[in-house]
């Protein structure tokens, strides 16, 4: 299949109110190759900062489009750029993350199943990357036709799954030079594919990873008075310290510290030396978020002292909220609209998850939707990061369609 038989004569959709008519729809012939992409990437996934074979098979497919897509320097991921800038008006940026998690595959009755032990795309990377890929595509043949109105650049960024983020060494690389708005989309287990979620403002929150080690002499468990009692002084630090922010922290920044990980002893007889803990703290207000550090320590040195444990926090700072600019969620807004109609987008709430976005978002003004991936009408119940994840393969579409409206609107209005 050549790269002009996907986007030459493509065919114009209505016009909406205030828009022309835009062009730019998906072909059936597209459509299955990125289905076909998107299982393959499903087949194959890698960890943050190990996608060598995604980066190759997304520079291959864009340079096969006559594109000339930059690897950037860690050697995973890339930037491509659609048409060629003028250096004057900004760009717009479609960003996708490639990176998989460390979690097996459960799923028993699809031919497209992990075949990589203990490795999964259960957050759905790989559909955001099949449908930037897609997008970029299909604004490429509008390029060759001269309808697409201003340059657009793709962003394919690895590791978003490991904190601080693959997002920070993307901007340090010159992924958002030239950029003027960027805008993602993030799988959504409990919306319907062919909708989309959208939130002005934060719609999901910090996350930071916390690291405890506690110490003492300790001791015979028939004589806890004479030593510290180690495993006592991990259960308080693990109920109490939540609880003591939640008397410091107004509570509606949402400031959660929660554990994944608590560790003592080997002996019922034995008062153990050293426990640890690990968790994350998740935060729905920014400026909470930058004071976290701080009240955690405190909290936590507070909590052990009382029962005589000696404290080694590791704080490591993992991703502030994602706020979406109100303007570019409205050109989201305006592009799925003009695709699909107004009937196929829903407000959405604010989340606990992290999402390393938001790095951008420091940057210049973005946003994020929620893409729809439930089968309408299924009864099946999936969640983000379980190893039974999977969509509906039509979302693919729909992120298609959204992001090259999106593009055309924003390049019109310029």
């Amino acid at each position: 299949m050549s790269p002009e038989s996907e986007t030459d004569e493509l065919p114009g959709e209505a016009a909406l109110p205030g828009e022309a008519a835009l062009p730019g729809a998906l072909t059936e012939e597209l459509r299955a190759e990125l289905v076909a992409f998107r299982r393959d990437m499903h087949m194959h996934p890698e960890l943050g900062n190990q996608e060598f074979r995604t980066t190759a098979a997304l520079k291959h497919r864009l340079e096969r489009a006559g594109l000339a897509p930059r690897v950037l320097r860690a050697g995973t991921g890339l930037v491509c750029d659609i048409g060629t800038w003028d250096g004057v008006r900004p760009m717009l940026a479609l960003r996708a993350d490639i990176d998989a998690l460390p979690i097996p595959d459960t799923k028993t009755d699809v031919p497209y199943r992990s075949t990589v032990p203990d490795r999964a795309h259960a957050c759905g990377h790989d559909v955001h990357t099949s449908a930037v890929l897609g997008a970029g595509l299909v604004l490429a043949g509008l390029d060759r036709q001269g309808l697409l109105p201003n340059a657009v650049r793709l962003i394919f960024q690895p590791a978003e799954e490991v904190l601080p983020g693959g997002a920070a060494d993307a901007i340090k690389d010159g992924a958002l030079d030239g950029v003027g708005k960027i805008i993602a989309v993030h799988c959504d287990p409990r919306v319907d594919a062919g909708l989309i979620g959208l939130r002005p403002g934060p719609i999901t929150s910090a996350c930071d990873r916390l690291e405890i080690s506690l110490d003492g002499p300790g001791g015979h468990t028939a004589r806890p008075h004479l030593t510290t009692d180690m495993v006592t002084a991990v259960a308080k630090v693990a109920t109490e310290v939540p609880a003591l922010l939640a008397r410091r922290v107004d509570a509606r920044s949402g400031l959660a510290v929660t554990w994944g990980r608590i560790e003592a002893g080997h002996a019922c007889n034995v008062i153990p030396q050293h426990a640890e803990l690990s968790g994350t703290v998740r935060c729905l207000d920014l400026h909470a978020w930058r004071d976290a550090p701080d009240l955690v320590h405190s909290a936590i040195d507070e909590i052990a002292t009382l029962y005589h444990a000696k404290s080694q926090i590791t704080y490591v700072r993992g991703v502030p909220p994602v706020v979406n600019d109100p303007v570019v969620t409205e050109l989201l807004r305006a592009a799925q609209t003009a695709r699909r109609g107004s009937y196929a987008i829903e407000d959405t709430e604010q989340s606990l998850g992290g999402e390393d976005f938001s790095w951008y978002l420091e940057r210049v003004p973005g946003a994020m939707a929620r893409l729809g991936v439930r089968t309408p009408g299924s009864q099946a119940r999936y969640d983000l990061h379980r190893g039974d994840f999977d969509v509906d393969e039509q979302a693919i579409g729909v992120g298609v369609e959204l992001f090259t409206a999106a593009a055309l609107i924003d390049g019109n209005r310029l």
